[in-house]
């Protein structure tokens, strides 16, 4: 059994509209890669911040003008016009996790993918409301994103922990703390092992200015230690995405003795047996 849950329909662009790309059509491209490359389980998690219910958890200058379509009728296309599983992507909003779990909590999702994009007010993944413009130290970015990380984990909010060490992103073109980085990871372990929640090994990163796995070695390690299972995922956002650079995220997981994966259904998780990856006819 292969996965890939943490998936876009669409791309990230303020104009990339829900009429466009929710689709029977557009569905049926990722269906076709994912068949290509082996991929049985497939499920789309699109960003909590494209629907206008987001605005009632939080009100931040870049979720208002892309907050524009209907949560419901998202969550009804996956599940009368697709055979995806049915995700979303909900960032962690301290301070807003009873308006969070309200919004989650009236839709029947088959799971929720949570992530840490923004450090209070501050953006560690984007140029737009960038929080390495707010005149904080590496060290404190570094510090306050993992700590953010266990709490969005302890939160019990979220079945899947995304892309747990988004923070690297930059790569070289941001500054990196000195010395071992597992004195930061160490921050976010406890809330990972005190929750069960799945850590997410993502190709994203890959394909993305750090040339890495998403999370580190030592970082999916330690995690590993804690107790986390696994959810493999490429973070997609078209269809020649889906699966992408399996074989690197295959072969970590098999150094580290992970022979199972994460698979969801209505917010109830279990385990499947990671299988080969078999090339469609």
């Amino acid at each position: 059994m292969l996965t890939d849950y943490h998936l876009h329909l669409r791309p990230d662009d303020l104009d990339a509209s829900a009429d466009e790309y929710f689709t029977e059509a557009n569905f049926q491209r990722y269906r076709a890669a994912a068949s290509e490359r082996g991929i049985a389980e497939l499920g789309v998690s699109e960003h909590v911040y494209r629907f206008e219910q987001a605005l009632d958890v939080w009100q931040h200058p870049f979720w208002i003008p892309f907050a524009r379509d209907d949560l419901d009728a998202y969550c009804t296309f996956v599940r009368e016009r697709t055979d995806l599983r049915l995700g979303i992507e909900a960032d962690f909003v301290p301070g807003a996790e009873d308006r969070i779990a309200n919004l989650l909590q009236a839709r029947d999702f088959d799971y929720v993918v949570g992530s840490v994009h923004f450090i209070r007010e501050g953006a560690v993944d984007m140029d737009d409301y960038s929080v390495w413009d707010s005149g904080r130290s590496v060290e404190q970015i570094w510090q306050r994103y993992f700590q953010t990380i266990g709490e969005s984990a302890r939160s019990g909010l979220f079945d899947v922990l995304a892309h747990p060490d988004l923070v690297k992103l930059w790569g070289g073109e941001r500054p990196l703390p000195e010395g071992d980085l597992r004195r930061y990871y160490e921050l976010a372990i406890d809330g990972i092992a005190d929750s069960g929640i799945a850590v997410e090994v993502s190709t994203a990163g890959l394909r993305r200015r750090v040339k890495e796995l998403y999370p580190a070695p030592a970082f999916l390690e330690m995690c590993l230690e804690a107790g986390a299972p696994v959810a493999l995922s490429s973070d997609a956002h078209r269809p020649e995405d889906i699966g992408a650079d399996y074989d690197h995220a295959l072969e970590l997981l098999a150094q580290l003795g992970v022979g199972e994966l994460c698979v969801f259904e209505h917010r109830e998780r279990r385990l499947q047996p990671i299988g080969p990856t078999e090339t469609a006819a």
